[in-house]
């Protein structure tokens, strides 16, 4: 498994990592005993960076990563969130900073995160995100309870407005540097590399949407985005392959992105995806799916606070019904 550097934390962290979102049951029911030997076998096979948030299933995700991962701590970068609880709860205020970490570290059944983030920061005030959160984080660092901090969030300018504003260790954005969107490797790349800030490609599947089949019910993408998938689907057939393996290799290639965060949960899942980042998908497929998406490329839908997702230089957004 190869591995980079996550921006200046000192970490070297696999280029496909872990996401336990799925641990919570958000694709689905979970098996608890395929999924503890899912981790496992991830971590044999040398992927040694999990991410997780209290969010996920409402704190299960956390507290199965957190037995899973007993034994076998030391061998792995480990990242939780805070501010995200639910689905329309957020509390990004220092008090709740504080209090959230302890409770992560009692599920995730350890004394210390190595990256800590501020989950969907979106969804803030930008003045309490600037001036309360990320100094709270940064107050967390200092006691030892993580190691690195940072940011995660879906509307990149916004993600990079606030690390310009209050320095940041790390960046987390999903849905925006994959088949579809190349939103994070326009905006977020230069800078990050500027400033050594290690950057997260999360869900290089688009949630779901290029995993070959329906997305999850949940996915706020507008059904255009959904349209697209089978058409996309049926190319790659004709090319003897599948999106989801073309999508997930197209993504870890990415030049810009530290490490390619992607939804486990089963051992078949963690094989088949480490399968997948050894292919090459063909120029010939590659400029057949960028063709089939057209006018969507760079499409997004507005999510948060309407104030922290209209960027300068971000992408266009759908409307809902588009």
């Amino acid at each position: 498994m190869k591995t980079r550097p996550l921006g200046n934390t000192g970490y070297d962290v696999s280029v496909l990592s872990f996401g336990a979102a799925p641990l919570g049951g958000a694709y689905g029911s979970v098996d608890i005993e395929d999924a503890t030997r899912a981790v496992a076998f991830a971590i044999d096979r040398g992927i040694n960076f999990f991410d997780c948030s209290p969010y996920y299933g409402e704190t299960l995700a956390e507290e199965r990563l957190g037995k899973a991962l007993e034994g076998r701590r030391d061998e792995v970068v480990l990242m939780t969130k805070c501010g995200r609880y639910r689905e329309h709860e957020f509390d990004f205020s220092s008090q709740r900073v504080n209090a959230s970490i302890d409770e992560s570290l009692r599920r995730l059944r350890t004394d210390h995160l190595d990256v800590f983030l501020a989950h969907d920061v979106e969804f803030g005030d930008v003045e309490q995100v600037v001036s309360e959160t990320i100094p709270a984080l940064r107050e967390l660092v200092r006691s030892g309870k993580t190691r690195a901090i940072g940011i995660s969030g879906l509307p990149v300018t916004h993600l990079r407005t606030i690390a310009e504003r209050a320095p940041v260790d790390v960046v987390l954005t999903y849905c925006r540097a994959n088949l579809l969107d190349h939103g994070a490797i326009r905006i977020l790349t230069p800078y990050c590399r500027e400033h050594g800030i290690g950057l997260i490609n999360a869900s290089p599947l688009h949630m779901g949407i290029l995993r070959g089949r329906s997305a999850p019910d949940w996915h706020p993408a507008p059904p255009s985005i959904h349209r697209v998938a089978p058409r996309l689907d049926a190319i790659c057939k004709e090319h003897g392959t599948r999106l989801s393996t073309v999508a997930l290799a197209y993504a870890v290639g990415l030049s810009g992105v530290d490490t390619t965060l992607c939804g486990m949960m089963t051992v078949d899942e963690v094989d088949s995806n480490l399968a997948a980042i050894q292919s090459e998908p063909s120029p010939e497929l590659l400029a057949a799916l960028q063709h089939e998406i057209g006018d969507l490329a760079d499409a997004t839908w507005l999510q948060g606070r309407p104030e922290n997702s209209l960027g300068v230089g971000e992408a266009k957004y759908l409307p809902p019904s588009a």
